[in-house]
């Protein structure tokens, strides 16, 4: 175990990104402190829409369900352009574990609040961040509180999570490139009464030509007809406001008749507006920061990459920035692995945020003018991100007749799978939750007594029981034991059909990435890239 500073990470922000981070932090058994400058949570319902992934993700935190129960299922889209009703478009069924969630903002970091608190964490807020250095051992950081005396704070590491105008990106000279929409927009929280099904979206617009559409979003709360509605907003709201992203705190929010205004004028039946429950003028962005790490510090989040809110991209991108950080930040704390593993941060996240940046742009561009083609589910679900070609994704058992996930991608959930002892089937996201990597060896047929004794060998002689587990499926296993493993039996076929129907084993890493595959666990590619891993273990 590597000497440690006062706090091992000190995360900057307590959106939903930081709060990610920070549970996940503590779940691999670190123990953050977590600042935020705001005094208090925001009541604005920033973001809403939870891709499937970002829903894997809770699961695998453990946070899912009560997520789910927060929220609501968005089950499709009602439009209208230039006036005239199109037919409701249901929301597709993905053929995933889980469907896209309405879930407001507030209620994200509520949750995620309550179970960091269940680690013994708190928010320390009304803590700002006002500078910050580093040197090989550690960054110090300068946190001010109003009336207070500046606190000097030491920590292994620093994380930004703050935002689009994050300090922690300013304080390290990292630039933010791209540049501002010409056009504000107006949102608000009200009531909406028509005959819109519980969970439809709802896009009114009017195609312009040389800009955007004029355009009526709203977008459905778990309260039975309340909306969080959004729209371009009239210039007497915004006048000299220069702030390049986000609510413009500064300027008042449209009236109920502001808004009204708007819905009248494009929608073709009536729609009363009613209980505003607060409303806001905001600016959007497309930025990417130019490198996620300086030294001991990361950005994650709208620190990172801000973008169009089309396709509710933004906060589940942070979130999973988040998420790859975690394990690899717990792992090289704990004396486990090299830092080189923190670089693949930056190299596997800021592709996925340049993507996003590109596919949002491309989509805001053209919306309402959308012109065959299918959209991309998988993209849209976040499910198809992979890391492919990567500093810590090797492959050994890649050729013509390659079949299912490549190193780097998402590892697909099975379902059916059956254990020895349990009543019940499982998923394979079962046998995967948790903080360690998980090396999936897949025998494409029964359990034989010479293999499951290889397969000892080889576990009593590699197996680093703080960092790795063993799951071995086959199509029979029963009679068969492997202590320190799971024997798992594929009956149905499921599992052989995702993966694949030939022998092959693959390492999972925390975040549920395939780091690792080959034909056999006995490649000596595996107990190099393990070496590679954990030299120090």
């Amino acid at each position: 175990m590597v000497e440690v500073p006062v706090a091992e990470v000190l995360v900057v922000g307590a959106g939903p990104v930081g709060l990610t981070l920070a549970c996940e932090l503590a779940r691999h058994g670190l123990r953050p402190r977590i600042i935020d400058a705001a005094p208090q949570p925001s009541d604005y319902c920033r973001a809403i829409g939870v891709t499937p992934r970002t829903l894997e993700v809770w699961d695998d935190m453990g946070v899912a369900r009560e997520m789910i129960d927060a929220g609501l299922w968005l089950t499709g889209l009602r439009s209208v352009v230039n006036g005239r009703r199109t037919a409701d478009a249901a929301q597709p069924d993905p053929g995933l574990p889980y469907a896209a969630l309405g879930l407001p903002q507030y209620e994200t970091e509520r949750i995620l609040t309550r179970h960091l608190a269940g680690f013994g964490i708190a928010i320390e807020r009304g803590a700002v961040l006002a500078a910050l250095s580093q040197d090989a051992e550690g960054v110090g950081a300068r946190v001010a509180r109003a009336g207070r005396p500046a606190e000097e704070v030491r920590a292994a590491y620093v994380v930004g999570c703050d935002g689009a105008h994050s300090a922690v990106r300013r304080l390290l000279g990292i630039g933010f490139t791209g540049a501002a929409y010409p056009w504000p927009f107006m949102l608000g929280d009200v009531r909406i009464d028509w005959d819109v099904p519980y969970g439809m979206s709802v896009r009114a617009l009017r195609l312009v030509d040389g800009g955007p559409p004029d355009m009526f979003i709203a977008i459905p709360l778990p309260e039975p007809g309340r909306y969080r509605i959004s729209m371009l907003a009239p210039p007497h709201l915004v006048p000299g406001s220069r702030t390049d992203h986000g609510i413009q705190a500064e300027l008042a929010g449209p009236t109920l008749a502001d808004l009204q205004a708007v819905a009248d004028d494009l929608l073709p039946d009536p729609a009363p507006l009613s209980a505003l429950r607060w409303s806001s003028v905001y600016r959007i962005s497309m930025r990417l920061a130019d490198a996620y790490r300086r030294g001991r510090c990361f950005i994650a989040g709208d620190a990172a990459h801000i973008h169009p809110p089309t396709g509710g991209q933004g906060m589940n991108t942070g979130i999973q920035d988040a998420y790859n950080l975690a394990w690899k930040l717990a792992l090289v704390l704990k004396g486990a692995s090299p830092d080189g593993l923190l670089d693949s941060y930056e190299g596997e996240r800021r592709p996925v945020g340049a993507d996003v940046i590109a596919r949002t742009r491309k989509a805001s561009e053209g919306y309402g003018r959308e012109r065959g083609g299918a959209p991309d589910r998988a993209a849209d679900a976040q499910v198809s991100i992979s890391y492919r070609g990567t500093a810590f994704v090797e492959d050994e058992a890649g050729g013509p007749d390659d079949v299912g996930p490549a190193v780097g991608d998402r590892a697909p959930d099975v379902n059916g799978l059956v254990r020895q002892g349990l009543g019940f089937p499982l998923r394979l996201f079962d046998v995967l939750r948790g903080t360690r990597h998980v090396l999936l060896v897949h025998l494409n047929g029964a359990c034989e007594p010479g293999t499951m004794q290889d397969l000892a060998d080889w576990m009593r002689d590699h197996l680093l029981r703080d960092h790795l587990r063993v799951v071995v499926v086959a199509s029979r296993a029963a009679g068969h034991a492997l202590p320190g493993a799971e024997l798992l039996e594929d009956r149905t076929g499921a599992f052989a059909e995702a993966y694949g129907r030939r022998a092959t084993s693959c390492l999972v890493r925390p975040d549920g990435h395939l780091g690792w595959r080959g034909r056999s666990w006995r490649e000596p590619g595996l107990r190099a890239h393990l070496r590679r891993l954990f030299p120090a273990a």
